[in-house]
């Protein structure tokens, strides 16, 4: 059997959900979802389609308020109205289109609404001297900063998205399949910028549907179903199979398993 863990909040936890719900008219979404997130940890959120997940995700970026429920950011309850709010909060989120305009360079998507100004003018010099700062740290490797970023790799994109959340906040960063579509070399190197965010200390929301991926960079995974809690693992103890298990509320798998790689919209329908 797969080692369940203890959902009990700490004092140390980044990002606390307790009996969180959301329904958008008949259907219930979110049905009393518990969750928590450590500094530095790293908890991956893994559901098949119509889980939840998405909506957890924006109910935690401030998009959509709970209609039950609590979010802490530590420790202090918030009552977003907005993802201004989430992101003022110390919550950046990264979705699957990562949000960024092809045609701007790297800096100006880093600082983009954001931007440094000084004496009524953008100070592009403080501003990319902050970029190149924050990619040494994390040991992204890109060709220019002045890169658009259309020019870029699917990876190096990716990258950059995550680079932009770690820009604006120290608490927590959330992503959304970042792996997904993603060659080999590249997901080794996204996987190794989310270890980087939490050797600093940043708690990391990591969804996919990928569980070698989950297995490889989680400390922990909340399992959900059907919009509910369904299980909570330690990755060192547990397997894909189980999670599998797990995620389609089988007992037992069938001698083919279940897929577990199955795609799923960020924006599309009310539950996802």
């Amino acid at each position: 059997m797969p080692a369940e863990v203890s959902t009990a909040t700490s004092h140390d936890d980044v990002l606390t959900l307790e009996g969180v719900s959301k329904r958008f008219g008949h259907v219930n979404a979110l049905t009393d979802v518990s969750m928590r997130v450590g500094r530095g940890e790293i908890v991956a959120l893994v559901g098949d389609n119509g889980a939840g997940k998405s909506t957890l995700m924006k109910v935690i970026a401030g998009a959509h308020a709970p209609d039950e429920g609590e979010v802490r950011v530590d420790g202090e309850v918030q009552h977003f109205k907005g993802p201004h709010d989430a992101s003022a909060a110390g919550v950046e989120s990264v979705y699957q289109d990562l949000a960024m305009p092809g045609n701007l360079d790297v800096v100006a998507n880093l600082f983009l609404g954001r931007e440094e100004c000084h004496d009524g003018a953008l100070d592009e010099a403080e501003m990319e001297a902050r970029t190149a700062k924050l990619l040494r740290s994390l040991d992204v490797s890109i060709p220019s900063l002045r890169a658009p970023i259309a020019s870029l790799s699917g990876g190096q994109r990716q990258a950059v998205a995550v680079a932009r959340a770690r820009m604006w906040t120290s608490r927590l960063v959330q992503l959304d399949e970042p792996t997904a579509a993603l060659g080999v070399a590249q997901t080794r190197q996204v996987l190794e910028l989310i270890r980087r965010l939490s050797a600093e200390g940043v708690g990391v929301v990591f969804i996919s549907h990928n569980m070698p991926d989950v297995l490889a960079v989680s400390d922990r995974i909340v399992v959900l179903r059907l919009g509910r809690n369904a299980g909570e693992f330690r990755a060192a103890d547990t397997t894909g199979d189980e999670l599998i298990a797990a995620i389609t509320g089988a007992g037992t798998l069938s001698p083919s398993g279940a897929r577990a790689d199955i795609d799923e919209p960020t924006n599309g329908g009310s539950r996802s």
